[in-house]
C-alpha cells in the first residue's frame, strides 16, 4: 500500500506562538529567568503555608525550626522573598520584549543588580562548601550533609540564575536603542548590588 502525502501535509504551518519566538531570537534567558524565579518561588510559600517539604534536609535547621514554630517575622520574610522571587520572575519575562525608555531602564537596572547579588550568594554557598570538602575549613558533623546541599544545589541554582539574569539583560541591551545609556543602567545596579553584598558580608548581616 502507497501513501502519499502532499506538499501542503508535508509541510504545516507553525503554531502562532512558534512563529513569535522565531521573531524575536535569544528571548529564551527571559524566559529561563521567568521559570527559575517561579520554581524558586514555590518552597518559600509551601514553608510560609506551614510545609516543610524538603527544607530538613537541604536548609538550615535553624531557620527549619522558625518556619515550624510559626515565627511570625519568620514567616513575614518567606512570603516577602516568595514574592521577590515571582517579581523576578515578571522581570524575565519583561526582558523578552521591547519596552519604553522608563521600563527598559529599570529591566536592566534590576537584571544588573540580580545578576550581582545572586552570582554572589551562590559563590559564596559553593566556595564554602569546597572549603568544607578540602578539610580546610571544618563544621559539626550534623551539619555536613546540609553543607553539600548548598554546595551541590543552592549554590549552582542561585549562580544559574545569576547568569541567566546576565544574559537576559545583555541580550535586551544589545538588540535595542540606547545601548550605552542602557549599560549605564545595568552597571550601576550591578555595583550597588556588590557594594550591598560587600557591606552584608563585613556586617554579617544577612
Amino acid at each position: 500500500m502507497t501513501i502519499k502525502l502532499s506538499l501542503d501535509d508535508a509541510v504545516r504551518p507553525a503554531p502562532g506562538w512558534v512563529l513569535r519566538l522565531r521573531s524575536r531570537p535569544g528571548v529564551w534567558p527571559g524566559f529561563a529567568v521567568a521559570a527559575w524565579g517561579f520554581l524558586f518561588a514555590v518552597p518559600s510559600f509551601v514553608w510560609a503555608l506551614g510545609g516543610t517539604f524538603g527544607a530538613q534536609s537541604t536548609v538550615a535547621p535553624s531557620l527549619v525550626k522558625l518556619a515550624h514554630d510559626r515565627v511570625p517575622w519568620f514567616l513575614a520574610v518567606l512570603w516577602v522573598t516568595g514574592f521577590l522571587k515571582l517579581f523576578g520572575a515578571l522581570l524575565g519575562l519583561g526582558l523578552t520584549r521591547r519596552r519604553d525608555t522608563w521600563a527598559g531602564r529599570f529591566l536592566v537596572f534590576c537584571g544588573g543588580g540580580a545578576t550581582v547579588l545572586l552570582v554572589w550568594h551562590g559563590c559564596l554557598f559553593v566556595v564554602h562548601g569546597v572549603l568544607v570538602e578540602a578539610g580546610a575549613r571544618a563544621v559539626s558533623p550534623d551539619l555536613l550533609g546540609l553543607t553539600r546541599w548548598y554546595l551541590y544545589l543552592w549554590g549552582p541554582w542561585f549562580v544559574a540564575g545569576g547568569l541567566a539574569f546576565a544574559a537576559a539583560a545583555t541580550r535586551y541591551v544589545r538588540l535595542y536603542d540606547g545601548r550605552r545609556e542602557l549599560r549605564l543602567y545595568g552597571s550601576v545596579g550591578a555595583l550597588g548590588a556588590l557594594l550591598l553584598s560587600v557591606a552584608s558580608m563585613v556586617t554579617g548581616v544577612g
